[in-house]
């Protein structure tokens, strides 16, 4: 079978394909073939060796993927070959609270990802897909759906007449806009462009800042809120754009930290984190319940998939080289059979 590893953590150019021999399931395991991966930022920072953590040479990337079984592993019952199913982020977090071997867990980080024509997992580690979902679509969910869906959720879940703060226009601001608009919720977007500020705007965004023109856009999203400030604030950007946050979040409010796009650190103002009065919650994407629940929720309801290229298997350097450029609104998806 055809499998992509990261041979060296140095970009595009480290990205190897191998021709390895089909693994076996056993007991309790799912062959899958592999059908649609899709990729995030933290596939190809981790293929450019700007990850947070130390990734293993030769680790095969990728999160994500839709799959179709081939072959089930002794004693497993509740799947049989044909069935399409979806891979969860961290595959040994069921529900609740986290398990302390989260990071190690996690394909494409802690051990080997999807991106590959076969994997063998175990049945806990994939969900069911209903026939309403295409591969493509279920294949943009484990990460950035779910990363989304639990900032939205939480303690205090957002509800309609809430007002919700997105930065910039990748997977989970994208799929935060769209799930808070399902709900009622007001969205205001920061993005870099006025090409980006329209596609937004058509996605459902009630306003959208451009940060190049505003580079102080917390006083933006005061103004647009009456001086209140948002209820949520799903923070991308990390150290760079944390201290606008906390500025921008209405007292009582709660800011989301998620992501570290920018790893500028002007330094937290702790006085701003005093005085913001609101909470911050760390997310890391979510467990399986919780994908569960957004696959029953797509597939129920208009949740249309934001997918901005779908490249071959044969193209996965090109797919990783438009990663890299951060230029794209939508998912980046690789076929892979």
């Amino acid at each position: 079978m055809r499998v992509i590893r990261v041979d060296e953590p140095t970009g595009v150019d480290g990205l190897r394909l191998h021709d390895e021999p089909t693994p076996s399931p056993q007991r309790g395991e799912l062959l899958l073939h592999v059908r649609v991966v899709a990729l995030n930022y933290r596939d190809g920072a981790i293929a450019a060796g700007r990850y947070v953590r130390k990734s293993r040479a030769g680790l095969v990337p990728c999160s994500d993927a839709a799959a179709e079984v081939v072959e089930v592993g002794e004693g497993v019952e509740d799947y049989r070959p044909g069935d399409r199913v979806l891979s969860t982020f961290h595959p040994r977090w069921f529900g609740g609270a986290p398990p302390p071997t989260l990071e190690a867990d996690s394909y494409g980080s802690g051990q080997d990802g999807w991106l590959a024509e076969y994997k063998v997992v175990p049945r806990e580690a994939v969900v069911r897909l209903p026939d309403q979902l295409s591969d493509e679509h279920a294949a943009t969910l484990p990460c950035a759906g779910v990363t989304a869906w639990s900032a939205l959720r939480g303690p205090s879940p957002i509800r309609a007449g809430h007002s919700v703060l997105t930065l910039g226009s990748g997977g989970v601001s994208l799929f935060a806009m769209q799930l808070a608009k399902a709900v009622g919720a007001q969205v205001i977007a920061t993005t870099s462009s006025v090409e980006k500020a329209d596609i937004l705007t058509q996605l459902g965004a009630d306003e959208v800042i451009d940060y190049g023109r505003h580079p102080e856009w917390y006083e933006q999203v005061r103004d647009l809120t009456a001086g209140r400030g948002v209820d949520r604030v799903i923070e991308v950007g990390g150290p760079a754009t944390i201290g606008q946050s906390l500025r921008a979040v209405a007292i009582g409010g709660e800011v989301t930290l998620i992501g570290w796009l920018s790893t500028d650190n002007p330094g937290i103002d702790y006085f701003a984190l005093k005085h913001s009065l609101a909470t911050t919650r760390p997310v890391v994407v979510g467990s399986r319940d919780d994908l569960v629940e957004l696959v029953r929720l797509a597939a129920a309801t208009e949740l249309p998939p934001v997918i901005a290229q779908v490249f071959a298997f044969e193209e996965t350097r090109a797919a990783f080289e438009r990663l890299s450029r951060s230029q794209h609104v939508g998912k980046l998806l690789i076929r892979v059979s």
